[in-house]
């Protein structure tokens, strides 16, 4: 009787391990899961990226991989080229085809004379379409030359999930881009002393070789609201929604912030400044790195990007 009464005992131990066991794994899972839910919720954006810019460690990443259309965040790519191939004084005659660039346009007039700097300055601020043609068309002979010319640095900077089709980032077929490799594409953009100081400006007047000024205002709504950000571009159109990557600088630090995919203005200027936040918070050792990737969204991607693993359902 004793024998059974222990034998009982001892399953009995057994079953409430297990019970035990299962409770602590059914809460991880939940804890797991809540936390994906929390980080889904805050950034609603497709995509979104926080990395340290001195030594490109990705503090925050969601779908770090996905490729999705750039919009005008392309035209660092074109500054970057055109600044490899040509002298900031050199003079672009602007085309008939350059002058009829739209929508978003510095209002260029055909045969006007105009240095590459002040197309730059139009390119990065204004973010104009027929500044980025005329940049194309002047430094390359035409734009199709152009582009080579800019895949060929996609290659050489190791942007592995980037191809770029023309030099504006209007929407074309097999034009994509990652958070991951557009957070690349700034840092070394930044590394051209120009291309810093333009990014930097809120407003400017540029002007023609004959004299005609064109007054223009970055489109970056965080030069005016928040002293850390150094400077970014902007891009949108109805197929790529709201995108737009940033540097930033607190104490010594630089983060640099990439979004895809915003549906709306306010959505991408408040995930912006909330990633800002968590990255120097990241970097300050009172947060974690967080990655985490969305089946949802890559379901509806462009086409399959470099790897897929780690999904979490939205």
């Amino acid at each position: 009787m004793g024998k059974k009464l222990k034998i009982a005992r001892f399953n009995f131990q057994v079953r409430e391990k297990r019970l035990f066991a299962l409770t602590i794994l059914f809460m991880s899972a939940f804890y797991c899961l809540l936390s994906v839910v929390v980080y889904a919720d805050e950034i609603r954006s497709r995509a979104a990226i926080v990395m340290e810019a001195s030594t490109g460690r990705i503090l925050y990443g969601k779908n770090p991989d996905l490729r999705l259309l750039p919009a005008s965040t392309t035209k660092l790519m074109t500054a970057m080229v055109a600044l490899d191939r040509a002298n900031p004084n050199d003079t672009v005659v602007i085309s008939e085809k350059a002058a009829r660039c739209s929508p978003v346009k510095a209002r260029f007039r055909v045969g006007e004379r105009v240095t590459v700097e002040t197309l730059l300055n139009a390119v990065l601020i204004k973010s104009a379409n027929d500044a980025a043609y005329a940049l194309a068309e002047g430094v390359a002979g035409s734009e199709e030359r152009f582009v080579e010319l800019m895949n060929e640095k996609v290659l050489a900077l190791g942007m592995s999930d980037t191809k770029f089709v023309n030099a504006t980032g209007l929407p074309m077929e097999g034009q994509y881009i990652t958070v991951y490799d557009l957070a690349r594409m700034l840092r070394h953009a930044l590394r051209y002393p120009l291309i810093k100081e333009i990014v930097s400006t809120k407003a400017s007047h540029i002007s023609t070789e004959d004299g005609r000024e064109i007054f223009i205002k970055n489109s970056n709504k965080l030069l005016w609201s928040d002293d850390s950000v150094l400077g970014g571009k902007t891009g949108y159109t109805r197929a790529a929604k709201h995108c737009f990557v940033c540097a930033s600088e607190q104490g010594g630090e630089t983060v640099i912030t990439a979004i895809l995919g915003a549906t709306t203005k306010a959505q991408l200027w408040k995930e912006s400044e909330h990633l800002i936040k968590k990255g120097f918070s990241i970097v300050g050792g009172k947060e974690e790195p967080v990655l985490y990737f969305t089946r949802a969204d890559y379901k509806s991607s462009i086409q399959p990007a470099a790897y897929r693993t780690k999904f979490r359902d939205k």
